[in-house]
């Protein structure tokens, strides 16, 4: 692909990504800063999520930023992913469905220097989106929630000695989430409460390989984000058609009242030359112990979070054979449980779910642009009490371009 016609690739996606970002779709988006996202690529999700000890110079991996330091230095890499998501929700004897999506992450990869790689792009924080209703005495109660969080980022990954990577993301971290409460009876009332985010997010990441021989590798990575304080601000809102008066409420800034906390990543993966990948992942984030203050009349007073765990497993297997295409087609597998952050009146809201990909080669494209088509079934819910169950169906679409930009013809 040329270089103008990748430019005009980016600029569309960034156009759409602000609006895109919301692909949420359920009620337990609306507590706290959404639901969490893992900057797992389309290649990763159809992996179960799995990252950590995940290197390949030919794809682009957020997950640890020591995997640029392998990045081939013939090429730059592009990678983008939209997704498209089915919930079927139920509560008691209700149900209901709905659909989401837009695009998913936006990321590119190149060879700065001899064993050091970089990468920047776009990727989801947190996501908020929901629509719901429900009868009151006299009256009609709607909730509704929209926005989310980007990190617009950059990073660098450096092999100091042989089979040793350490790299770093620092990201910019922005956004804006609005949860609204509108009660309907002899007069209609709103309620408000508006989040924005101007911060900066730290990610340093390790690797190390042991080269078994020459067609058997194992990896083990690590990650690490500090806890820290959020900066940006955040109010309530209250309007009664009867007063016809908009007031603010609660204004607060978020530094010292708001966090996120350490988080923790560690993968071990096993290669068996270009045909076999097995990895296996856990995260654990320590949300109980973070700073978050409700705005009274607006939040519950009494929100409470869980430490989040998540263990992830995945595969990706190719025939290897140049003979035919079907052997030069990668089959993807894998699988999660995560334990989530959220805490809705003293039950655990988590989700498990599993997936397949499949990676296809673009014929007649230069260098290995690939196409990436994942499935992924999942059901989130909350325990002890089972509030609302929702079942998941998300397709996603990934291209990663992988261009060859730095090779030099001979002369003739």
């Amino acid at each position: 692909m040329k270089f103008y016609k990748i430019i005009a690739l980016a600029a569309a996606a960034l156009m759409t990504v602000s609006a895109a970002a919301q692909n949420s779709t359920t009620p337990y988006s609306k507590m706290a800063y959404g639901i969490l996202s893992d900057n797992a690529s389309g290649i990763q999700r159809s992996m179960g999520g799995v990252g950590y000890a995940m290197q390949d110079g030919r794809t682009i991996n957020v997950m640890n930023p020591a995997s640029y330091s392998q990045v081939d230095s013939l090429t730059f890499l592009w990678d983008f992913g939209l997704d498209l998501t089915n919930v079927w929700s139920k509560e008691g004897d209700k149900s209901g469905h709905s659909l989401g999506g837009g695009l998913d992450y936006l990321t590119a990869q190149f060879k700065l220097a001899k064993h050091l790689g970089g990468s920047f792009g776009l990727l989801p924080y947190s996501s908020v989106g929901y629509s719901f209703g429900n009868t009151i005495d006299g009256g009609n109660e709607y909730r509704t929630g929209s926005g989310g969080l980007l990190q617009l980022y950059g990073g660098v990954g450096y092999e100091p000695i042989k089979n040793l990577s350490l790299g770093v993301n620092v990201a910019y971290l922005f956004g804006t989430t609005t949860n609204t409460n509108t009660i309907t009876a002899e007069s209609t009332t709103l309620f408000q409460r508006i989040m924005q985010v101007r911060d900066y997010n730290l990610n340093v990441g390790v690797q190390y390989a042991f080269n078994l021989n020459k067609d058997h590798k194992v990896i083990v990575g690590a990650t690490y984000s500090p806890k820290k304080s959020l900066h940006g601000h955040t109010w309530g809102t209250y309007y009664d058609t009867q007063d016809t008066k908009l007031d603010s409420v609660g204004y607060t800034k978020l530094t010292g009242k708001y966090e996120q906390p350490h988080t923790f990543g560690a993968g071990v993966s096993y290669s068996y030359t270009n045909k076999l990948l097995v990895e296996a992942d856990f995260t654990y984030q320590q949300w109980a112990k973070v700073k978050y203050a409700p705005i009274e009349g607006i939040e519950a007073s009494n929100m409470m979070f869980n430490n989040r765990w998540k263990a992830a497993a995945g595969l990706q297997f190719s025939p290897g054979s140049r003979t035919s295409y079907l052997g030069a087609v990668k089959f993807r597998a894998g699988g999660f449980y995560n334990h989530d952050y959220i805490n809705v009146m003293g039950n655990n809201v988590r989700d498990y779910g599993a997936t397949f990909g499949l990676g296809f080669p673009v014929p007649g494209a230069s260098g290995k642009t690939t196409i990436n088509l994942g499935f992924e079934w999942k059901r989130r819910l909350s325990a002890p009490v089972t509030l609302i169950q929702e079942d998941y169906f998300n397709i996603t679409l990934g291209v990663n371009f992988n261009e060859v930009w730095f090779w030099k013809n001979k002369i003739r």
